[in-house]
């Protein structure tokens, strides 16, 4: 073990940790400012209640993501300086604009909203929650179009005198066309979270406080949610068909590792399950789909996939003696966990609906329990396509142009790099400690009385200080 090998789990588990709060901010962002928008539209006092409570839970979990976001941008310099100095030019545009307009947008008006009930306008009110969602998708955006570049490198050249990646055309890389899949598919990702957090704390309460009065807030927002889900898994379904054409045209060596395909097809099958060799250079057993990998891959039932050993064949000839080929177990496995942690939590939404037809009440200790884990699946699934997607590129860190090997710190020794990764990690579990009690204490408190409450003093109310509103 080397430090190479300790800053790249760091910076692995880092970014997964963080990735878990990402999806559920900006998918929460959205429906909040929706259950607002109902409630100022309709001035149905359920919708009120419910904008309050899930948009605790959405403040609770934006601020835990703020905290371990900070941690990313410091890894560049800590462990990945070489990297940071041959791509800094290009990478550093997306990310300024996005912590200069994208952040500043929704930190800025989500304290608005924050301290702004009952003293800002209602449509004012209202329009803060917008701006900060609408900041939160953008600053989304901005962060994956700089990780696009790393995937289909865009709008630059190479220095020949530095060596340096140099940003030759921004608008290609805010429109590589990684860029413009990827982020519909992380958002569609990311509503999944959140409509399934919205399900397991409705369905919870529906169940076990079956006599509230807010019984009738309860279920609407679990019918809410699970909509919410059906549609967010049909949209990842399609934004990942195209994806998954787009990564075989740009990185057809991620597509043949998660499929474990070791030869050119035409036309190729889709792997139900491959057991390869130990060197994982050939395949040992297979259950396939003919046909089908062909059409995910290039929109032609009868279409060419390459193969991971011809593959490898073409890069050492043209980027030079060494392995090309990523890690086949975690490619080909992350990308089947992915799909199903997803479908999965499309099956228990449909199966909450179904329980709730013709106005029943569901009562089931079976679905409350599938209910109650709807909120980890699509995590899950959000998490591998994550690992998936950075581990199908190794063994590049900017494809076809930088070695991973070769963007890391050399004057940080392995002790260092050991005492960071060590640290951050004990500092994360207490993190992850603190958020789970957090939730679950806010959401087993349940919606919040928002009947009118008389004055206490004679206070003028424009001389009051301002106030957190829950």
């Amino acid at each position: 073990m080397d430090a190479l090998d300790v800053a790249r789990w760091q910076f692995g588990v880092t970014t997964v940790y963080h990735f878990l709060f990402v999806p559920l901010t900006i998918g929460l962002s959205v429906l909040v400012a929706i259950l607002q928008t109902m409630w100022h539209r309709t001035g149905n006092e359920r919708y009120l209640k419910l904008t309050k409570f899930y948009g605790k839970l959405f403040l609770i979990n934006f601020a835990m993501g703020v905290v371990t976001g900070i941690v990313q941008e410091f890894q560049f310099g800590m462990n990945w300086s070489d990297y940071s100095r041959f791509v800094g030019d290009v990478f550093g545009a997306p990310l300024a604009i996005e912590a200069l307009v994208a952040f500043f947008l929704e930190s800025t008006f989500i304290g608005l909203w924050i301290f702004g009930w009952d003293r800002l306008p209602k449509r004012a009110h209202l329009a803060s929650i917008w701006a900060a969602a609408i900041g939160t998708n953008l600053s989304a955006y901005f962060i994956l179009a700089a990780n696009s570049f790393m995937q289909n490198p865009v709008g630059y050249r190479i220095d020949p005198d530095s060596g340096r990646a140099e940003l030759t055309d921004f608008p290609a890389v805010l429109t590589n066309k990684v860029a413009l899949i990827t982020f519909p598919h992380t958002l569609a990702g990311s509503f999944l979270v959140a409509g399934s957090l919205i399900v397991a704390v409705g369905l919870w309460h529906v169940i076990r406080n079956r006599d509230s009065a807010d019984t009738g807030a309860y279920r609407f927002a679990t019918k809410f949610g699970s909509w919410v889900v059906l549609v967010a898994s049909a949209a990842v379904l399609f934004t990942g068909d195209i994806q998954g054409k787009i990564m075989t045209d740009v990185q057809p060596m991620k597509m043949a590792a998660a499929e474990g395909l070791y030869t050119t097809e035409s036309p190729a099958s889709f792997s139900v399950l491959t057991i390869g060799s130990l060197d994982g250079s050939r395949e040992v057993f297979a259950l396939k789909i003919p046909y089908l990998l062909s059409y995910l891959g290039t929109g032609d039932p009868n279409g060419t996939v390459h193969g991971i050993n011809d593959l490898q064949a073409q890069y050492a000839t043209q980027y030079g003696a060494g392995s090309y080929t990523p890690i086949i177990p975690v490619t080909y496995w992350s990308f089947r966990f992915m799909i199903a942690f997803g479908m999965a939590a499309g099956a228990i939404a449909l199966l909450v609906l179904w329980s709730q037809r013709k106005g029943r009440t569901p009562s089931s200790k079976w679905l409350l329990r599938a209910g109650l884990a709807m909120p980890v699946l699509p995590l899950l699934a959000n998490s591998f396509g994550w690992i998936f997607t950075e581990m199908g590129r190794q063994p590049w860190i900017v494809f076809g142009e930088m070695l991973t090997r070769n963007g890391v710190s050399r004057s940080v020794s392995l002790a260092e790099v050991l005492t960071s990764f060590t640290a951050f990690t004990l500092i994360y579990a207490t993190l992850a400690v603190i958020e789970v009690k957090l939730l679950l204490r806010y959401a087993k408190a349940g919606v919040p009385d928002v009947s009118e409450q008389p004055p206490t003093d004679d206070t003028d109310d424009a001389e009051r200080p301002l106030a957190f509103a829950y």
